[in-house]
């Protein structure tokens, strides 16, 4: 199995214990305080995470190159734009239509790689995305609401912003990591890690100062629970920024979509939810479309 397959489903299943943990926190400090968390109390996490890749490697820090600045800031940048076009959309919006909006993702992803990065996509390559991103739009849109939500002019809009938002996330974190010139997978992807986290604390941390004190120190107060969601965010992400050292970043984030069905396991077994007939051809569809991703890679 190649190593990047791994990373990325490590990655997927860590970002959705993090999901869980934000979800918690929302409701304690609000959204915004719930999402900075992420990076603030994320940030410590990621520089050890460095330092451990320095000891295991006996590599020095990459010098930080023009070009990897450039695309790591345009990605740190993107993500939280993102995050506020998908609050948005959610806020008129029911949570499954605007998750199958955000799923588009890799489609917009392998398209755009392919123009700003020259990363490869064969057409058996881009039939296995587009199956796998398919299952999603199965399993998130109710047969009933599915065509008044999706003709809905705002939230398609703001759902596929937020889409192409985190697409163009992806894809600087790839041009991030590519750009340092020096040192393996693991200190290039660690270092691009604790780079764009910095970015991202800054930018929030000035923006909550200025607008929203009271949930920056509201996320002091449960220091805990922030530290718990700020590991596993840190943790999810140094395993896809490993992933776009190893691969393209259209891989990523098609094989990233089996974090659906972790989240349909997870309200199986732990909530006792049912899963509908739609949900379990849509998580098939998934499968189908990972598998021939795969073969694709081979």
């Amino acid at each position: 199995m190649h190593l990047w397959v791994a990373v990325a489903l490590i990655a997927a299943a860590a970002q959705t214990a993090r999901n869980a943990a934000q979800s918690n926190l929302t409701r304690s400090i609000g959204t915004v305080g719930a999402t900075q968390v992420r990076f603030l109390f994320g940030l410590p996490f990621a520089v050890l995470f460095l330092g451990l890749a320095i000891l295991a490697t006996n590599e020095a820090v990459p010098v930080l190159t023009g070009r990897s600045l450039a695309f790591t800031a345009m990605g740190a940048m993107a993500q939280i734009g993102a995050t506020a076009l998908m609050l948005i959309t959610m806020k008129s919006q029911s949570f499954s239509v605007t998750t199958a909006w955000l799923k588009t993702e890799p489609v917009i992803v392998a398209l755009g790689a392919a123009l700003l990065l020259r990363d490869p996509l064969s057409l058996p390559s881009l039939i296995a995305i587009a199956t796998a991103t398919a299952g999603v739009l199965v399993m998130s849109v109710k047969p009933a609401r599915s065509h008044g939500d999706w003709l809905a002019p705002g939230p398609a809009m703001t759902g596929l912003a937020a889409a192409a938002l985190f697409g163009l996330s992806a894809i600087g974190f790839r041009g991030g990591v590519t750009g340092l010139e020096s040192g393996g997978f693991l200190i290039r992807s660690s270092a691009t890690l604790v780079l764009s986290l910095s970015l991202q604390t800054g930018v929030l941390l000035v923006w909550m100062l200025a607008f929203d004190r009271k949930a920056l120190v509201a996320s002091f107060a449960i220091w805990r629970a922030s530290l718990g969601a700020g590991f596993l965010g840190a943790f999810a992400s140094q395993f896809w920024f490993l992933g776009f050292a190893m691969t393209t970043a259209a891989n990523v984030r098609t094989l990233a979509l089996a974090e659906v069905i972790f989240a349909q396991l997870v309200a199986r077994v732990w909530f006792g939810q049912k899963l509908p007939l739609r949900q379990g051809i849509g998580m098939a569809l998934i499968v189908v479309g990972v598998g021939l991703l795969l073969q694709s890679q081979r």
